[in-house]
């Protein structure tokens, strides 16, 4: 299922990340009853999933997928990883590279380091919340190759949540293609047709840091948690 704008709809342009996190939210506010449980993928994914959170009175957490780049081209992504080493391959980017799966290793064990010491410094000692029979509403705030968040899905659903959506902002075709079976649910604000990068979308897309997601960790989850776990 999934609520995607037609092709050729007139492009949508979001103040800032809050902004996208609001308009958001309003379609997702018949999930509220559903006591969901709100991932964000930071950094930026993270200020729009508090949004989300805010509106649902829903609590948040994280979760970190990393890109997995070629050999010699690191921002060049082939694949991606996810914390609990679901790893994902874009098997024409490896045939056209002459590349196997096996020839990723280093870089797979290097971005895996990367997402534990990430988590750490934003979660702290905190425990991840629980997923299984939970409805689950995974937010980024913007969505290209689709390789990342097709990551996080997977290893959302070895959780065994109750459902699980995908709520963005903005996504390629092509990753709407990818992903829109992987899920129970897609929403997205806007399809473009035609799409350079995520940030042309925002009028302001400036960096997320790293303060900004522990901030927005903390106030909601603190509260929300509290009343999660009762």
């Amino acid at each position: 299922m999934s609520d995607l704008p037609e092709r050729g709809v007139k492009e949508m342009i979001f103040a800032n990340r809050e902004d996208a996190g609001k308009r958001l939210a309003a379609k997702l506010l018949d999930l509220r009853g559903k006591q969901p449980v709100v991932l964000g993928i930071p950094r930026g994914g993270i200020i729009v999933a508090a949004e989300v959170a805010k509106k649902l009175d829903a609590p948040l957490d994280l979760i970190i997928p990393r890109k997995i780049g070629a050999p010699g081209n690191r921002e060049l992504a082939v694949g991606a990883v996810a914390p609990d080493g679901t790893a994902i391959f874009d098997d024409r980017a490896l045939a056209y590279l002459g590349l196997q799966e096996t020839d990723l290793k280093n870089e797979i064990a290097r971005q895996s380091t990367e997402i534990e010491r990430r988590t750490k410094a934003y979660r702290g000692n905190r425990r991840p919340l629980p997923l299984q029979g939970k409805t689950v509403i995974l937010v980024d705030d913007g969505i290209a190759t689709g390789l990342t968040a097709k990551a996080a899905i997977l290893s959302v659903r070895k959780q065994e949540p109750e459902s699980l959506v995908l709520a963005v902002p903005v996504a390629t075709m092509e990753a709407v293609a990818l992903l829109k079976n992987d899920v129970d649910e897609f929403i997205c604000l806007l399809v473009p047709e035609v799409f350079f990068a995520v940030g042309q979308f925002y009028d302001d897309f400036s960096q997320t840091t790293d303060e900004e997601v522990t901030a927005a960790l903390d106030n909601h989850r603190d509260g929300s948690a509290a009343r999660f776990r009762r």
